[in-house]
């Protein structure tokens, strides 16, 4: 009977032996098929694509999208993969970029990361000293906006009365019923990154605005303790910036123009004529109605004596903006700038003609053709 007993235990152990291993295979098998599966769908496609996150999606739901584009090897470890490894963050739309040679982890991360990137982005860049009318014309050009949209915008009050609450350096200013575009002015010209053409024009002026903040913001003290507003300063600032060209003083143009103002002057800038009849500056020679047109933003007839323009005529650069903050304490009214961009300044007109004939004389006078 003993013997009997021990063949019998000795074959229940080599059974339950045989399923251990069993066991163990299949585990092992199936933490293998689970690894490759987590692994990358294809290691040497390292192109980057765009994955859409879109309204109504969820971690769960991304999984057939993945397979079908070819960025994962598994819908099955996939969801296995979100059920114990749910990432805690929110998911947001947008477009992620994403490799099918990338692992299920490193899919999973850049998904919950909320970075979303945009295949069709570009640059564009908006020089100093252009007015509104060009920039409408280049986001008509490079976007999915019209220049109406564009002019829709500046003209929506309730539009406007957001951006006085959230731009500290905005006025009732930009309201005035005299002014062409509300905006005018407080849009930083430089290079932006544009997502892609289907930006609205109020995300473009978001930008334009974030960047003018910045701008402005480490001179806030100046602003607050001038003798002028800021939303005179940036006109100013505008009128030096197309009055001044290629002038090297532009913070002595600015003494000019604030000369004037302080002793009842007209501005007398022909800059600010040809924006009035919205003509683009020097495009072609003034009529002499048109500089004695009396106008909001005209400077040249005497009825705007000791006056600013309704608001800038252009979005004016950071040199031109310093120069209208700190411009130089001189006793000048005149200057002329000559080809090389040098700067001359006179006290009075009979030696600012005196100037104008010597450049002339040495050919450094400039020419417009």
């Amino acid at each position: 009977m003993t013997r009997k007993t021990n063949k019998k235990a000795s074959k229940k152990v080599r059974i339950l032996q045989v399923i251990a291993v069993i066991v163990v295979l299949i585990a092992c098998g199936g933490a293998l098929l689970y690894n490759m599966s987590m692994s990358a769908a294809d290691p040497d496609d390292t192109e980057i694509r765009p994955f859409t996150v879109g309204e109504g999606d969820t971690y769960r739901t991304l999984g057939p999208r993945l397979k079908e584009e070819g960025f994962i090897r598994s819908e099955t470890a996939y969801r296995l993969f979100i059920k114990n490894n749910a990432p805690d963050t929110p998911l947001y739309t947008g477009k992620y970029p994403l490799s099918p040679s990338m692992d299920l982890r490193e899919i999973v991360d850049t998904i919950a990361s909320g970075e979303t990137y945009y295949p069709d982005a570009f640059f564009l860049t908006f020089p100093e000293g252009k007015n509104m009318r060009y920039i409408a014309s280049e986001i008509a050009e490079n976007t999915d906006n019209t220049e109406e949209d564009v002019y829709a915008l500046l003209s929506d009050t309730e539009y406007l009365d957001r951006l006085l609450e959230e731009y500290w350096f905005l006025t009732d200013d930009i309201k005035d019923p005299r002014a062409y575009y509300s905006l005018e002015g407080y849009l930083f010209p430089d290079t932006y990154e544009f997502k892609g053409p289907e930006m609205t024009v109020e995300e473009i002026f978001g930008m334009m605005l974030d960047r003018t903040g910045e701008i402005l913001e480490p001179y806030r003290d100046a602003i607050r303790n001038s003798p002028y507003t800021l939303h005179q300063i940036m006109t100013m600032a505008s009128i030096v910036e197309l009055e001044a060209g290629n002038a090297n003083d532009r913070a002595g143009v600015a003494g000019v123009f604030y000369n004037r103002l302080r002793d009842g002057w007209a501005l007398g800038s022909d800059v600010t004529t040809y924006y009035a009849i919205k003509v683009e500056v020097y495009e072609r020679d003034l009529y002499m109605w048109e500089i004695e047109d009396v106008n909001a933003y005209n400077t040249r007839p005497d009825a705007m004596a000791g006056q600013f323009p309704v608001g800038p005529i252009c979005n004016p650069g950071a040199e031109s903006i310093y120069a209208a903050l700190f411009p130089s304490s001189h006793d000048y009214y005149y200057f002329v700038s000559d080809k090389n961009g040098n700067t001359y300044f006179a006290e009075d007109y009979d030696y600012f003609e005196e100037i104008i004939y010597s450049l002339q004389e040495q050919g450094l006078w400039y020419e417009y053709e």
